[in-house]
């Protein structure tokens, strides 16, 4: 609501049709959020946001990081090797709520109960394909020497 209110043109899509819709040539930019980036410029963000930027990487589509500084971890550099990332939990993935062939609304398992489920919260996507950090201060590369530049009272 707030693109629509600037004038900005958007269009609302699924989470996974972003990768289809770049390779058609019908995305312009991604902007995304962040929870938590790290000095060096890599993003931890929602689980599907690295996927989403190695599909505009391949695709030639610019990927913004949109972020206030708050956010910035300047005691971390390498986001892979030293941010935890949150494991939830396995119900959420194998059951949900439904309605059983008796008609009553229960929750019901969709997949095996021996079947194990992985269900990371967050990604990291490494700060070579981010386009740029929009910050309050403006955009930034992302990258030590980039946050250093817009922020040089943390260097």
């Amino acid at each position: 609501w707030e693109m629509a209110g600037h004038g900005v043109p958007h269009t609302l899509i699924v989470d996974n049709a972003g990768g289809h819709l770049m390779q058609r040539g019908e995305i312009d930019m991604v902007i995304v959020g962040t929870d938590r980036t790290t000095a060096d410029g890599d993003v931890c963000n929602k689980i599907g946001t690295y996927l989403k930027a190695l599909a505009a990487a391949d695709n030639d589509v610019p990927f913004y990081v949109a972020l206030p500084s708050p956010t910035i971890d300047w005691t971390v550099h390498d986001g892979l090797a030293e941010i935890p990332i949150e494991q939830r939990s396995a119900d959420e993935v194998s059951l949900v709520w439904g309605k059983t062939a008796a008609g009553e609304i229960a929750q019901v398992r969709i997949s095996p109960e021996t079947t194990p489920a992985a269900n990371p919260a967050f990604d990291v996507t490494p700060a070579r394909l981010v386009t740029g950090l929009i910050t309050e201060r403006g955009v930034a590369k992302a990258s030590r020497e980039g946050l250093k530049a817009m922020f040089p009272e943390r260097a």
